[in-house]
């Protein structure tokens, strides 16, 4: 696959980069304990995020390489969040436990589907609920002062919660369209 430079450099691909180029950042202010800066650069990747997806869809700006590169974004972001976040919050550990099964299962599922020949489609509707309780609940773990609190056990339970339902639609939904491929 031959990629032209202008399909790169979209403004939905550079918005993209420039939510992979925050995760370091992000890092950093967090493990230097500036947890406002931090959450504010949380805030910052979601609405280059939502901006980016926006842009590419209302000017036809679809590219493949964006197709590949925002996912990996978000989940880079995400990997950074619960990883930080797993050194100062007791039970973060199973969120992250959870976090590494599911998406460490879903790429295992899509290269599974690029070697059939198939795809989905993009995120499904149940996946962007799970990434927005994420989101929210991982912004006021930040944020808030009620890391190993109850408020805290709450939040992430219902995180863990909305994963797990995220992850058992995606296998059902990998698993009917890998029976649907195996039987055409």
């Amino acid at each position: 696959m031959y990629i032209k430079k202008s399909d790169i450099c979209t403004i939905p691909n550079l918005l993209t980069m420039l939510r992979i180029i925050l995760v370091p950042i992000f890092i950093y202010y967090y493990m230097q304990d500036e947890q406002l800066i931090a959450a504010i650069l949380i805030l910052a990747c979601g609405f280059t995020d939502f901006l980016d997806g926006y842009i590419a869809r209302h000017t036809n700006a679809i590219s493949e390489i964006g197709k590949m590169l925002d996912p990996f974004a978000d989940k880079l972001l995400q990997f950074a969040i619960v990883f930080v976040l797993l050194f100062k919050i007791q039970h973060m550990k199973w969120v992250f436990l959870l976090f590494m099964v599911k998406e460490t299962s879903m790429f295992l599922c899509w290269l599974y589907m690029r070697k059939k020949g198939g795809y989905m489609n993009g995120a499904q509707w149940f996946g962007k609920v799970s990434t927005a309780v994420f989101y929210v609940t991982m912004f006021l773990l930040l944020l808030l002062p009620i890391k190993n609190t109850i408020y805290s056990d709450i939040l992430l339970l219902i995180t863990t919660i909305f994963l797990l339902i995220s992850f058992l639609l995606y296998m059902k939904t990998y698993f009917s369209m890998f029976h649907k491929m195996n039987h055409s």
